[in-house]
């Protein structure tokens, strides 16, 4: 029993140097991306007053997923099945349409709220928990929403545009959303912690991994990636939210949301 309890906190203990580790080299990253920003721009967009800020954080960023996110999703997709990768899309983008209900519904959506509600049950049910699409297999269009959009909805502006660390680019709307798309995110009511943590990583690898092409044409076609990425942000969310507020229910349709395309020829 001794020998257990000892190894049980020598590993409690090297995960904890490892945490600190990884927290130290964050806080290296990020406090090097802030000063960074602290020049001014000379010209900042209308829409983007925080452009210093913003640059500097998406530098953040990159440096974190050259380092973290995208080796680790280069590998995830090298070494799972396409058919496996899709299933794990699947999984949380039927999660995701539990939440997408919630805001039709609170947009007085009818029509978006009763798909969203279908594609639940239907994958849920004869999908195998969501891991298969047979929603969309039916014809049942994906309305995708969150809770800034919800805001929109209610003529709550955008506000300017944010980049968060990690999490990329953002609205101020958006960003005060979050703690609210967050608690109805429906991994984080997950026992044990250690499954919900599990579920919240693969999650963020599966995003990453579905990006990686993506991100290969951005790095080759963009001259400047930060305004490119900006102007289509603010212009894809400028949009969904002047459709939502004419109420006609035809918003973000994507049926073919979490499921990867085809993979290309070898």
């Amino acid at each position: 029993m001794t020998n257990s309890n000892d190894t049980a906190r020598a590993h409690r203990a090297g995960n904890a140097v490892l945490a600190q580790r990884w927290l130290a080299w964050g806080g290296l990253l990020l406090g090097a991306a802030l000063l960074a920003g602290c020049a001014t721009v000379a010209q900042p967009d209308p829409n983007d007053p925080l452009e210093s800020y913003n640059r500097s954080m998406t530098n953040f960023n990159e440096q974190v997923d050259a380092m973290v996110l995208k080796p680790v999703a280069t590998a995830y997709k090298e070494i799972t099945p396409a058919p496996v990768r899709t299933g794990v899309s699947n999984f949380f983008a039927n999660i995701g349409d539990a939440w997408s209900f919630v805001n039709n519904v609170l947009q007085l959506r009818g029509e978006a709220a009763a798909s969203s509600f279908m594609r639940v049950n239907v994958n849920t049910i004869f999908g195998l928990g969501g891991v298969l699409d047979v929603a969309s297999e039916l014809g049942i269009d994906r309305y995708k929403q969150d809770f800034g959009l919800t805001l929109g909805r209610w003529g709550v502006g955008t506000g300017p545009y944010v980049v968060l660390p990690i999490l990329g680019p953002s609205t101020l709307r958006d960003t005060l959303a979050l703690p609210v798309d967050m608690k109805g995110n429906l991994v984080r009511y997950v026992d044990p912690v250690a499954a919900r943590n599990s579920l919240y990583a693969l999650r963020a690898v599966d995003v990453r991994a579905n990006l990686l092409r993506a991100g290969s044409v951005l790095d080759s076609a963009a001259l400047d990636k930060y305004s490119f990425t900006r102007d289509v942000y603010l212009q894809v969310r400028g949009s969904q939210v002047d459709a939502a507020q004419r109420g006609n229910g035809q918003i973000d349709v994507d049926s073919h949301d979490g499921v990867l395309p085809e993979e290309p020829a070898r």
